[in-house]
């Protein structure tokens, strides 16, 4: 695949989904959901650099068929690697907090130092994380899972059901390969402490057929059963009700499209009131821009959220702009430059949350 074409491809993923799309008739039937009521939600940011040079990553997209081929068959390069992962920590109605993951990130090496950073072994150990929820079965946010279940390979697991062998392969312990252009088996990923735990491969329908799986009360997450790139399919989104302030929708690589995620939330949560949002929203995430994306940022603009954390796959740019034109974007630290690594688009401008900060919803 070309170079152009790969970016078209992107674009046209992106886009069509950002901008919105149809939600199952199931879903517009159904009674709206009363999600109950937290009085918080913190969310640390433990590391949103999933890789550290852009042209590199697109190089090898490119170079091994373009966005659609099998992640699982890319040499990628393990050097270039970094990982999204999030600390959850709810505060109940009767100010007990409550703790989980948003996924694992990719590169073990880089998540046993970002693990390390935020005391997240020993909170593992100890129970006080008591769960964690897969965005998606992308290798940015899972092949890193050696470095949650090394110290927990009891915890629960929230994933969509729309795995691949590979996927369950990695999970129960493997060593995955994939071949470079010389046909020599090159290491991609690794996990030597199998899943014990129990997994809910979650659906559509949810648990008990509202659409979402309750993970504690004014806490869900919803699967969005939608293909993405890389022969990925299905992403969990997670929502919570904050008692006088409204929904806050956090997602990882919001691939069904940001307005889809809050129209989804407006149509089916009982006393609908939007407040916030947290994560990559897969939006200019090579820092090129589309006329296209300013009707994004319109519609954005059209809920009235009162707070707008992005990152991750999250261009700079489209920060810079939605902020320019009004949208409550949460500028970040210089937190990142504490780090070991940067990315090399990071930039002065603050204009994301980024590695080592954080917000309170």
């Amino acid at each position: 695949m070309k170079r152009r074409d790969f970016l078209k491809s992107l674009a046209a993923t992106g886009v069509a989904a950002s901008v919105g799309g149809a939600l199952p008739r199931s879903a517009s039937a159904r009674k709206k959901v009363d999600l109950g009521e937290i009085k918080s939600v913190k969310i640390d940011v433990l590391t949103e650099t999933s890789w550290f040079d852009n042209n590199n990553l697109k190089k090898h997209i490119v170079d091994y068929g373009g966005s659609m081929t099998n992640q699982y068959d890319i040499p990628w390069d393990w050097d270039n690697a970094g990982g999204y992962a999030a600390l959850l920590t709810v505060t109940t109605l009767e100010g007990k907090e409550r703790k989980f993951l948003l996924d694992s990130g990719w590169n073990n090496d880089w998540m046993d130092y970002i693990w390390e950073m935020n005391n997240i072994p020993a909170m593992l150990k100890s129970g006080e994380i008591e769960f964690m929820v897969l965005s998606h079965w992308h290798l940015d946010h899972y092949w890193g899972i050696e470095s949650t279940l090394k110290h927990n390979p009891n915890i629960t697991l929230y994933a969509p059901k729309t795995h691949y062998p590979e996927d369950m392969k990695l999970l129960k312990g493997g060593h995955l390969t994939a071949k470079n252009k010389e046909g020599q088996d090159v290491h991609i990923c690794k996990n030597d402490h199998p899943h014990t735990g129990k997994l809910v491969l979650t659906n559509p329908d949810g648990d008990t057929g509202e659409g979402v799986y309750r993970l504690m009360p004014g806490v869900a997450t919803r699967m969005f059963d939608v293909p993405i790139l890389l022969r990925v399919r299905g992403e969990n989104v997670l929502y919570f009700n904050v008692k006088d302030k409204g929904i806050v929708t956090v997602t990882g690589c919001c691939h069904p499209g940001i307005l889809s995620l809050f129209s989804y939330a407006r149509k089916n949560f009982k006393d609908y009131q939007p407040y916030g949002c947290y994560g990559g929203l897969h939006i200019t995430l090579f820092e090129t821009w589309d006329p296209k994306f300013d009707d994004i940022i319109k519609g954005v603009k059209a809920f009235k959220i009162q707070k707008l954390a992005c990152n991750h796959c999250t261009g700079w740019i489209w920060a810079e702009k939605a902020a320019a034109a009004g949208v409550p974007v949460v500028k970040g630290t210089n937190k990142y430059k504490t780090y070991k690594r940067q990315s090399t688009v990071a930039t002065a401008s603050n204009a994301f949350l980024t590695n080592g900060d954080s917000i309170v919803f």
